[in-house]
């Protein structure tokens, strides 16, 4: 079997990041803009922070506690925020990192369902 003729959630990846790329830039230009040098420790701790928070949010939600749609979203863009001051920080091309990362996972992906098409008696 031919798996890239039956597998077409690589088509679904996105065809570019250039999306991506020119958000970082502006959050670049407004970070330089209104506020003062932080160092990459500084945005790797306040993104471990905020990550936290989100988290957290969804440990309550799993204990059957009500937790607002709004919060979420905003923990969400929190955990957004920080992680585009610390790729800015170390500058990071989040575009480039992203799209090479995503080609990864699913060239990994691809390897595992054509893996699991083998007959038992076959070698790999």
């Amino acid at each position: 079997m031919n798996s890239s003729a039956e597998d077409r959630t690589a088509d679904a990846l996105p065809a570019d990041y250039e999306g991506l790329r020119a958000l970082q830039a502006e959050f670049r230009r407004y970070q330089n803009a209104a506020f003062p040098y932080r160092s990459p420790r500084f945005f790797a701790l306040e993104l471990a922070g905020e990550t936290g928070e989100l988290a957290n949010l969804e440990k309550k939600a799993w204990k059957g506690r009500k937790v607002r749609d709004e919060d979420f979203a905003d923990e969400s863009a929190d955990v957004c925020i920080a992680l585009l001051n610390f790729a800015n920080s170390r500058a990071i091309d989040l575009a480039a990192a992203v799209g090479k990362k995503m080609k990864k996972i699913d060239d990994r992906r691809r390897e595992e369902m054509d893996a699991a098409r083998l007959p038992e008696d076959a070698a790999p």
